[in-house]
């Protein structure tokens, strides 16, 4: 599919409906960030896309908890906003805004460079700006915009804060992945800036796999460092994420809206990777938008492929090796 994957609406959006009355009518009450104890005082935690949705409930909450939170938003105007109004609600003064575009490698290298400098540790990173709903757009860096925002973008700033993260151990990375993973393919045409041929639908699908197989080998490499990596599926929510659809897919959203989590509800899974006493000491994992471990699809457990993936990111992003732990 060419063209035709840009207009048509995606494939899910059509199974969400039954499907979101049949999770209604079996819903569980999920874990609770609320009634979880956990106070980060001292620690310091960086949250990207965090300027609305999911990623800003999760500020909010790791603000609550006394955390140092960075806000790593694009837009000074709406990251400062929201640096504001965390403020205002938690009585935290030390949230602050870094700027980030995960989908610009110079972007990654620089916020890397200037938390080296200035942050003196790190205990919690949260990858979780992401984008969907893109016409095919190649970057000034000459590679595909969703690919470089949810993926490429998110690897290399991980790997340019490990060693301040091995520092700080114990700590996490949290790595906002998707149940939409599981039709992904980790398509090589993303490496050379080529068009996804499903379509933006299964461009973002195939980020999330990659999210996972990223997950994976990152853990692998990590094992006794005392640093952890998970990723997580908040679900279908309700953000401003699908604001680069069209219109005709947007109005869809609204009609399906009640049967959506808030991005508040959608935060649950990835703040109890961030902070749960559940989450300690588990590493390379998956969990569901219940907070409970979950087995991603074949190809997000192929260690193999998740290995060349990660060879192939060094190569994309001039990183010369990985961490080894």
């Amino acid at each position: 599919m060419e063209l035709s994957g840009a207009l048509s609406p995606p494939w899910w959006l059509l199974l969400l409906l039954p499907s979101g009355l049949l999770l209604w009518a079996r819903r569980r009450p999920p874990w609770d960030p609320r009634k979880c104890p956990a106070d980060l005082t001292g620690k310091t935690v960086i949250v990207t896309g965090a300027n609305s949705g999911i990623g800003k409930c999760v500020a909010m909450d790791l603000a609550r908890r006394n955390a140092r939170t960075i806000l790593a938003c694009r837009s000074r105007e709406r990251g400062q906003a929201a640096v504001e109004e965390i403020r205002a609600a938690t009585g935290n003064p030390a949230v602050v805004l870094r700027l980030l575009d995960t989908g610009s490698l110079a972007s990654v290298r620089a916020f890397a460079r200037a938390v080296l400098r200035e942050e003196p540790r790190l205990d919690v990173l949260v990858n979780n700006a992401g984008v969907t709903g893109l016409p095919f757009t190649i970057t000034a860096e000459r590679l595909e915009q969703t690919f470089t925002t949810n993926y490429l973008g998110p690897f290399l700033l991980t790997n340019l804060l490990l060693d301040l993260l091995k520092a700080s151990a114990p700590s996490r990375v949290v790595n906002v992945s998707s149940f939409r993973h599981s039709v992904g393919t980790a398509d090589s045409r993303f490496l050379t800036g080529q068009r996804h041929p499903g379509g933006y639908d299964a461009a973002y699908s195939s980020t999330k796999l990659m999210n996972l197989l990223f997950t994976a080998e990152l853990a692998r490499r990590l094992h006794g460092t005392g640093v952890t990596a998970n990723a997580l599926s908040p679900g279908v929510v309700s953000t401003s994420i699908m604001r680069h659809f069209s219109w005709a897919v947007r109005a869809l959203f609204v009609l399906l809206r009640p049967f959506m989590k808030s991005a508040e509800q959608g935060a649950a899974s990835t703040i109890f990777c961030a902070v749960s006493e559940e989450a300690e000491g588990i590493s390379g994992k998956y969990f569901d938008s219940s907070c409970r471990l979950a087995l991603p699809s074949a190809p997000a457990r192929d260690a193999a492929l998740a290995r060349k993936l990660w060879e192939a990111s060094e190569q994309l992003t001039g990183l010369t090796e990985g961490p080894r732990g």
